[in-house]
């Protein structure tokens, strides 16, 4: 069954979502399906969608929910752990990392406040694993002043992602203002949806150009 007719055919507990974010949820974790994966969920709702993960993503799989509400505690069960704490504290994020290891994808589904969405993800996305996907979502809210958002204002983490491309993209940049980093290392894509920023991890070996073939045509650059 599809990850979205799971999410029509709920029954259980509330799941809050935007029907068209489910092609993402799809496009970047369908590899994870039926593996051992670490799934951090940041932001327990009202505790259906750490059901819905469980039950897409099989038997194998390890969800792991964080909510600043001491409520949702009782949302845990025998493949979902909850811990209570701020998504943006470090040394509770770090406390994750010692429990259950490097995560292998983070969702960040939290409060959306550009300040609790930047500090988790400069925390996180060097610790989790090495080909991670880190998706945030409800990224409307970078535009809302009332989230620390807004067009152009420079705390919005749309404005980071749009500054990330360039360090993406850093081995391609001659004239010196931006160096490749560690970002630039340990991303291999990124991927913008409406209200929805993915970032894909992986070693990338193979930055150069390859002519394959047994013909070459005069081409005028």
């Amino acid at each position: 069954m599809s990850l979205y007719n799971i999410f029509l055919s709920n029954t259980g507990r509330p799941i809050h979502k935007s029907p068209h974010y489910f092609f993402a949820y799809e496009r970047h974790f369908g590899r994870y399906v039926g593996d051992p994966v670490t799934f951090l969920e940041i932001g327990a709702g009202n505790g259906g969608s750490s059901q819905m993960w469980k039950r897409w993503l099989g038997p194998l799989a390890r969800i792991v929910t964080i909510d600043i509400n001491p409520v949702c505690q009782q949302y845990a069960d025998e493949q979902v752990s909850v811990r209570i704490g701020d998504q943006s504290d470090p040394v509770f994020l770090q406390s994750l990392i010692d429990e259950f290891g490097a995560p292998d994808v983070v969702l960040d589904d939290g409060s959306h406040h550009m300040d609790h969405v930047t500090a988790s993800f400069d925390f996180l996305y060097d610790r989790i694993a090495a080909n991670a996907v880190y998706m945030i979502e409800d990224m409307h809210t970078a535009y809302w002043p009332d989230y620390g958002g807004g067009r152009g204002e420079p705390r919005s983490m749309v404005e980071r992602f749009k500054g990330l491309i360039d360090e993406l993209n850093a081995d391609h940049v001659r004239d010196g203002t931006v160096a490749p980093s560690r970002f630039t290392r340990q991303t291999v894509a990124m991927t913008a949806y409406d209200s929805i920023l993915v970032f894909e991890k992986a070693q990338m070996i193979n930055k150069f150009m390859q002519m394959i073939g047994d013909e070459t045509l005069r081409v005028n650059y």
